[in-house]
């Protein structure tokens, strides 16, 4: 995925986002089924932002960036900050 694509993929699912947000606030869906949707928009944002930074330090390194790979949810949420 190019950076550009990464870049879509984060905005599309800000936007996602803010829409359930939206809906949640006017009483549109449960709230449980609101959690449940958040935390599969945050991994995946989460992700996204893991690919782009990757694909920035080979770049960086000099190495290819295409050659980075999307890291599985579990791996990536369990970063040590």
């Amino acid at each position: 995925m190019a950076e550009q694509d990464l870049h879509a993929r984060i905005t599309e699912l800000i936007d996602t986002e803010h829409r359930l947000r939206a809906r949640a606030e006017s009483g549109e869906i449960d709230p449980a089924e609101e959690r449940a949707e958040l935390q599969r928009i945050e991994e995946s944002l989460d992700q996204c932002w893991d690919l782009l930074r990757r694909r920035r330090a080979r770049r960086d390194a000099g190495l290819a960036p295409e050659d980075a790979e999307a890291q599985p949810v579990t791996q990536v949420e369990n970063y040590l900050q």
